[in-house]
């Protein structure tokens, strides 16, 4: 889908010549890419793969974060085991998610992707930059109700929340993932026919830091994924 398009889809007001600028730039970051090679031990594979996460409270809702799950997540067991193609796209969208994080200095930034899990339709962290979170939410209008991930999945509705702490105290949904946010952005991933296929998500610990241009930098990124997610 094209910037004008997406903006207009997700209601966005971003200036699309500062996204298709940001655009120049992934677009040179994937040439560099297709020049990758894939992780050449089975160690150093699981580093595409597996990510540390933190153990949740008894309700499911709030992550423990001075407590570290044992066991690795693994995208292996959600994306129907390991290949060459699945790997080269874990390879590929850890990249871009990595340029993006560093150009907008968002102290969080991940990518999910919407997947049919035995429990539902489920978005799945692919890659991501910052602190240990949560790798799951449930696409669900009881947990959108709480969330603005799944909410975003949902509706295919961009949010930005330039203070999260005015936002709760009017009463909005919000899961706490880091007491320490102070401003977010979440984008849905939309495919060639503007379906959601997953969603990014920004997370900043400074009020309003979203500014138009790091926005543009998050949008180029939720336009370039479509086309990277695994199959």
């Amino acid at each position: 889908m094209d910037a004008r398009s997406y903006l207009t889809k997700t209601g966005l007001t971003v200036d699309v010549s500062a996204v298709r600028e940001a655009q120049q730039v992934l677009w040179g970051l994937l040439d560099e890419a297709k020049k990758a090679s894939l992780p050449a031990t089975p160690t150093a594979l699981n580093g595409l793969y597996q990510y540390k996460v933190p153990k949740l409270s008894p309700d499911g809702t709030c992550s423990l974060h001075q407590d570290l799950d044992p066991t690795p997540y693994d995208l292996g067991k959600v994306l129907g085991g390991r290949s060459v193609q699945t790997s080269f796209a874990l390879l590929t969208l850890d990249a871009l998610v990595e340029s993006v994080q560093a150009q907008t200095g968002a102290d969080w930034l991940g990518l999910y992707q919407v997947r049919a899990l035995p429990s539902g339709p489920t978005l799945v962290k692919l890659a991501y930059r910052g602190a240990e979170s949560r790798p799951e939410f449930p696409l669900t209008e009881a947990f959108a109700q709480r969330s603005n991930n799944a909410a975003v999945g949902l509706s295919g509705q961009a949010r930005v929340l330039q203070d999260v702490a005015a936002h709760r105290a009017s009463g909005g949904a919000y899961y706490e993932c880091d007491p320490k946010v102070r401003s977010e952005v979440c984008l849905p991933v939309l495919d060639a026919n503007g379906k959601v296929v997953g969603i990014l998500d920004a997370e900043s610990t400074k009020q309003g830091y979203f500014t138009p241009q790091r926005l543009a930098l998050l949008v180029s990124l939720a336009t370039e994924c479509p086309s990277h997610l695994p199959r």
